[in-house]
């Protein structure tokens, strides 16, 4: 079996002939590893597509990630006419220069078409369609973007958004349906032209850490649910990551309609596959930070093998990083991570 064909099968909850693996998104990693920079491949759709292509032969993901690391540009490509711009970092992935949606009748202004004006988005739709046509059939394909809720927070600005959740709700539940209307608008051509059939979720501000139980599934689930019910109707996947711990809202991800859940870390895993295994498959979670950065090879390769024994013998499971990683965690130690499920054997 292809890679591609190993990942989606445990995506329907199945158990392919070895663990499934890969990173989520891995754009800074990848960036570095080849040379280059956010703000050069941003210009050059032919070399970020090389640069994809060079790195996932280099780094065995079943996943390759377009896109990662240039989320901001959706926000940003509808503010342009506003003057907010995108801050290029000498670590790290682009920025938002400002944000810029006050009110609901901000929102009623902005032009979704205004995605496919920005230069760089453009670039990264190219860079998709190279990669997909290049090796597609051996790697699955995917765009990453921010979740709603992230999105919205990234128009709004991330304190005030989280102030509105309690004081302006209603403006809220305006934002997330229109930025998820706006991702669903993002994603339409390359999924008509069939070059995705996979989505990649990052809702980060949706976190356990930062909002609860009862906010997110008012505000954070419902436009994850529009979002994935659109996939399917397409016959498209979708994979949701989202941070911070998350154990004590674990069906809200049934929920979303999602076809996998990447865990944070500091999500129990064996409680994850408690409520989660036969409804939903999911994906974890070894430490970014903590084991692949700063632990030697062979104990990485012992934190996967823990995290699989646990997680991951009946299959329904992908072995993930916690999070997306850092752009310093040495090659040894990738090839560690990816090494543990190439060699697992139900």
């Amino acid at each position: 079996m292809e890679p591609r064909e190993i990942i989606l099968r445990a995506f329907e909850g199945g158990k392919p002939e070895r663990v499934p693996v890969t990173l989520f998104g891995g754009g800074m990693w990848s960036i570095k590893d080849y040379g280059s920079s956010f703000e050069e491949l941003g210009k050059d759709p032919a070399k970020m597509a090389d640069m994809c292509i060079v790195e996932a032969e280099k780094i065995r993901s079943d996943v390759i990630y377009l896109g990662s690391g240039y989320n901001n540009f959706h926000a940003a490509a509808l503010g342009e006419k506003l003057g907010v711009g995108i801050k290029y970092r000498e670590i790290g992935a682009p920025d938002l220069t400002d944000h810029f949606v006050h009110s609901e009748e901000d929102i009623d202004t902005l032009d979704m078409d205004d995605l496919f004006r920005n230069k760089v988005l453009m670039n990264v739709f190219e860079a998709t369609r190279i990669v997909k046509k290049k090796i597609g059939q051996k790697y699955l394909v995917t765009m990453t973007c921010w979740g709603p809720f992230t999105l919205a927070a990234r128009f709004v600005g991330e304190e005030t958004f989280m102030k509105a959740t309690f004081k302006k709700p209603a403006f809220v539940e305006k934002m997330v349906n229109f930025c998820a209307e706006l991702l669903i608008h993002l994603y339409e051509p390359l999924v008509q032209d069939g070059t995705l059939e996979c989505l990649s979720i990052a809702d980060p501000t949706a976190s356990g850490d930062l909002i609860n139980p009862k906010q997110m599934a008012k505000f954070a689930v419902p436009p994850l649910k529009k979002m994935s019910d659109w996939a399917k109707s397409k016959n498209v996947y979708t994979i949701l990551h989202i941070c911070g711990n998350t154990s004590d809202r674990l069906e809200q991800f049934i929920d979303t309609g999602c076809s996998t859940i990447f865990f944070d870390q500091k999500v129990d895993i064996a409680k994850a596959k408690e409520v989660l295994f036969g409804k939903m498959s999911f994906g974890g979670n070894v430490a970014p930070v903590h084991v692949l950065l700063n632990k030697t090879a062979a104990e990485v390769e012992a934190a996967c093998k823990e995290v699989i024994d646990i997680a991951g013998r009946d299959g329904g499971f992908i072995l993930v990083p916690g999070c997306d990683i850092p752009p310093t965690i040495p090659y040894e130690n990738l090839k560690a991570f990816h090494d543990a499920a190439f060699n697992w054997t139900y």
